[in-house]
């Protein structure tokens, strides 16, 4: 879209003022239907404030804390977003959304509480009678128009996306010589960060349920699949191949971002885990390299040979497409995580030299080091332990998946890490 003048002219000055009109038409447009959605917006907001929050914290229904949990900030947001559409319903939309964008924080409460809020809600709603029966009278009254508190609560999250959309119209289709155009640029730039936060919440939150699904179907404690900064990539069925011959025997296989785990199926006799696995080998993905091995299956699928510093497998698919997925799962999370701590070993590496050197500047002017001098005992100590530190982590993955999340702890045994037997 470009607002410089055309060609000169009877014809290009028609133009020109054709094409105004047309962004005159959208414009009006879009503030009609903002000021519309945002009227009802606030009747919503306003009937969660008064015939919930107000008569829980009147009636005791809740505890305090219960209420905070489940409404977190909708009073301030119904409070700001009344201010907002005064200035709208008078057509100051820039003037209106410059004052709305400094209060986005009580809307940051709010989505990262969302989730929460969910859980906290069903969880009243199971146990607390009183509370059950007092949603249900409320949402009777005919001003809830049918509309149940679970679809209320998620009404700022939706007007956030909403407002992005509108003000990104309402940009495009004010001339930048308007004052208003850079009040509203600046609010899509403001709006836009708290809908990217929503969307990483909501990545988040799946992922954690994905992590939680994945922890259930594994028999016992001792394989830990929630850890933070994990990510669930995949899972599926592959044939694992040994290295003498034998048959190929099929294994449950779960990708997440910084392992692979090799998992088979429970006993189905089994009175209470038949429906489950048992985790055999967690292979952390730091130094690990995958490529495509062709030539041994005749027209379908393929194999896929991994190799790590103390382990190597072979695994095949007779499903061409399912084997290329897992190839490039598999390719996208060793370079994600490889990439992410070469750059950390850098950062380490830089914090470490000049204590070395102040070490050194420090032990020379005094006596000579002799190759069986105690000081260089000592010194040699920590490499000692750094070189031990893997075997005596190896029946703890969780613990090393963690250390090598943190990025201001990668320490250079990761190098020397191997699968661990579960």
């Amino acid at each position: 879209m470009s607002f410089s003048p055309g060609p000169s002219g009877p014809f290009g000055c028609t133009n020109i003022q054709e094409q105004r009109d047309r962004w005159e038409r959208k414009r009006s447009r879009t503030a009609r239907e903002l000021v519309q959605t945002e009227q009802r917006y606030c009747q919503q907001l306003e009937l969660v404030t008064t015939y919930f929050v107000e008569i829980l914290k009147a009636k005791g229904t809740l505890r305090q804390d219960i209420r905070g949990s489940i409404f977190s900030s909708i009073k301030p947001i119904h409070s700001v977003n009344q201010s907002l559409l005064v200035h709208l319903e008078n057509g100051y939309f820039g003037r209106g959304f410059e004052q709305f964008c400094p209060q986005l924080q009580h809307y940051n409460t709010y989505v990262d509480n969302i989730h929460n809020a969910s859980k906290v809600l069903g969880i009243q709603l199971k146990k607390n009678k009183a509370f059950r029966r007092f949603k249900k009278l409320q949402e009777d009254r005919p001003e809830f128009s049918n509309h149940k508190l679970e679809d209320l609560l998620q009404l700022p999250v939706q007007r956030i996306q909403q407002y992005k959309h509108f003000l990104q119209d309402l940009t495009e289709n004010t001339s930048p010589d308007n004052p208003e155009f850079q009040q509203l640029s600046r609010a899509v730039t403001a709006v836009s960060e708290v809908s990217q936060r929503i969307q990483d919440n909501a990545r988040s939150h799946e992922n954690h349920l994905q992590l939680r699904r994945v922890q259930k179907l594994l028999k016992g404690r001792k394989t830990k699949v929630l850890a933070a900064g994990r990510w669930y990539i995949r899972e599926g069925w592959l044939k694992t191949v040994p290295p003498k011959g034998a048959e190929a025997k099929p294994k449950m296989f779960f990708l997440f971002s910084d392992m692979l785990l090799q998992a088979k199926r429970c006993s189905a006799l089994h009175p209470t885990s038949g429906d489950k696995f048992t985790g055999q080998h967690a292979y952390p993905l730091q130094d690990c390299t995958v490529e495509k091995v062709f030539g041994h299956t005749k027209s379908q699928g393929g194999l896929l040979s991994l190799t790590f510093p103390q382990a190597k497998l072979l695994l095949m698919s007779s499903n061409q497409e399912d084997l290329n997925d897992w190839y490039q799962s598999l390719s996208s999370a060793i370079r994600k995580l490889q990439s992410k701590n070469t750059v950390v070993h850098k950062r380490d590496d830089l914090c470490r030299k000049p204590l070395r050197s102040a070490t050194d500047s420090h032990n020379t002017p005094t006596t000579s080091s002799k190759p069986g001098s105690k000081r260089n005992m000592v010194s040699a100590e920590p490499s000692e332990r750094a070189q031990t530190a893997p075997a005596e982590r190896e029946d703890s993955a969780p613990k090393r998946m963690k250390l090598s999340d943190a990025p201001v702890q990668s320490r250079p045994e990761a190098a020397g890490s191997s699968c661990v037997i579960l």
